[in-house]
């Protein structure tokens, strides 16, 4: 790289430092927990997730989840995460996948006590984080009505930011979200036949 290109690439970079720089300076603290929404057709909604919860234990902050579908199938995360028991709250409230309980009135009780669970860790101010993972699954098939959620999450306190995961979010609940990430899908494994692999998937 000649001095000329080098000094090009150092003046361009000097100027987003700036732009970047006077972004931070007028933003403002939140002053409150955010709500975050990852959703899409795309793998990596709960892992994007599990990786913040991560980020969160760094800290040395209070995390709860509350699953809604995966039922009893045990996880590399769920495994993982509870080896901090001071720490982690975890509640796997579903019992499956839908496709597999095929029973209407028992997924619906279950999403609805899932949520009445979380309610209260909202509320409770223990939290600094809590993650509702496929809790858009629940709300896409009507286990759930979207404006309880949105009340609960209304009523959580101020410490408290929010991980909702699942596909086919709601677009009430997009709305009232701090931020939204769709995972777009391009190119999946079992598109070709190949299983779900453990460490990897689960």
């Amino acid at each position: 790289m000649s001095d000329k290109e080098q000094q090009a690439h150092a003046e361009k970079m000097r100027v987003l430092q700036k732009q970047q720089r006077e972004k931070t300076r007028q933003a403002s603290d939140a002053e409150r927990g955010l709500v975050f929404v990852h959703t899409g057709n795309g793998k990596g909604k709960s892992s994007s997730a599990f990786g913040v919860i991560a980020r969160a234990l760094g800290w040395g902050h209070q995390v709860g989840v509350v699953q809604y579908i995966k039922g009893k199938w045990e996880t590399g995360e769920k495994n993982f995460f509870t080896k901090f028991p001071e720490s982690v709250d975890w509640y796997t409230m579903g019992d499956g996948f839908t496709w597999n309980t095929q029973d209407l009135k028992n997924d619906t009780l279950a999403a609805q006590a899932a949520l009445k669970r979380a309610a209260e860790m909202l509320h409770s101010g223990q939290y600094d984080l809590v993650v509702l993972d496929e809790i858009n699954i629940a709300l896409r098939y009507d286990y759930l009505d979207v404006s309880e959620v949105i009340a609960a999450l209304e009523q959580r306190n101020t410490r408290t930011s929010v991980i909702l995961t699942g596909r086919d979010a709601k677009p009430e609940l997009c709305e009232y979200a701090d931020l939204v990430s769709d995972m777009v899908e391009i190119k999946h494994p079992f598109q070709s036949g190949i299983k779900a692999k453990q460490g990897l998937d689960f």
